[in-house]
C-alpha cells in the first residue's frame, strides 16, 4: 500500500487546523519524503466555538495566530500545497452540506487528486462528520471521477470519544508504520498549534500522541504506526 501511495497526488481534507496533524501528520511527513505530492485543505477556522456566539472580529487576533500556526506545522511536515477556508467552528451543521461539497469539488477540480484522506464518519465532532459526508458525496463513483482511493483516519480527541456502542466506530484496516523521526515531526507540528495542544493525559498532549502511535504500532507488530480505514480503492 505504501508503494501505491508514494508517487500519488494526495489531498488531505480536514475540518480544523490541527486535524491534519492528529490524523495523518506522520504519514504526511513520510509520503512527502517518498515523492507523493500532498495538498491539505482545511475547511474551518477552528477558533470561534470557544465563545458563546461566533464573533470573527472579537477573535481576529487568535484567528491570525491560528493561520500562522498552520504554516508553521506545514513547514515541519514538508507537504506541498495548502488551502484554508473559514467555515464556522463546530457549526458545520448550520452550513448547507451542498456548500461544503462545492468547496471540495472546486478543490478537486483544481488539484486533480488520485487519493483523498479525510475524517472518519463516526467521529464525535459534528464538523468531522459533515466533512466526511461532503467528501464521500464529492467522490461518488461516476464516470470520469479521478479519485481512486478514499481513506479515513482517526482524529485524537474525537474519534475515540464516540460511544462504544455506535455502529459507526472506527475500525482500521490499514496501518502505516512510522519511524521515530516521523513521530517526532508529528509531535513538533502539533506543538505549533498554541491554542490546541494540551497537557497529559489529554489526547492532544505530546505524551498521548506518542502513546497512541505506539499502541497502534504494537497492534501490527511495529514500534509506531498511524491507523486508517479504507472506504474504497478502485484499480
Amino acid at each position: 500500500m505504501l508503494e501505491y501511495l508514494k508517487n500519488k497526488k494526495i489531498m488531505v481534507i480536514v475540518a480544523h487546523p490541527d486535524d491534519e496533524i492528529l490524523g495523518i501528520g506522520g504519514t504526511i511527513n513520510l509520503l512527502s519524503k517518498l515523492g507523493a505530492k500532498i495538498k491539505v485543505v482545511i475547511l474551518g477556522e477552528g477558533i470561534t466555538s470557544r465563545s458563546n456566539e461566533r464573533n470573527i472580529n472579537k477573535d481576529k487576533k487568535k484567528l491570525l495566530i491560528h493561520k500562522n500556526n498552520i504554516e508553521d506545522a506545514r513547514d515541519i511536515l514538508g507537504y506541498h500545497e495548502l488551502s484554508t477556508y473559514n467555515l464556522p467552528d463546530n457549526r458545520f451543521d448550520t452550513f448547507a452540506l451542498l456548500d461544503i461539497i462545492k468547496i471540495i469539488e472546486d478543490e478537486k477540480y483544481i488539484y486533480n487528486p488520485e487519493v483523498i484522506f479525510t475524517h472518519h464518519g463516526g467521529d464525535l465532532n459534528i464538523d468531522h462528520q459533515k466533512t466526511f459526508e461532503a467528501v464521500l458525496t464529492s467522490v461518488r463513483p461516476i464516470k470520469k471521477e479521478t479519485v481512486k482511493a478514499l481513506i479515513c483516519f482517526e482524529t485524537m480527541s474525537s474519534t475515540e470519544w464516540n460511544s462504544t456502542t455506535d455502529s459507526r466506530n472506527f475500525m482500521p484496516n490499514f496501518f502505516i508504520e512510522l519511524t521515530e523521526e516521523e513521530l517526532i515531526k508529528k509531535i513538533a507540528a502539533m506543538e505549533s498549534y498554541i491554542f490546541e495542544k494540551r497537557d497529559f493525559p489529554h489526547p492532544r498532549s505530546r505524551k498521548s500522541i506518542r502513546n497512541r502511535a505506539q499502541m497502534w504500532g504494537i497492534t501490527v507488530g511495529a514500534e509506531f504506526a498511524e491507523p486508517f480505514q479504507i472506504i474504497r480503492i478502485v484499480e
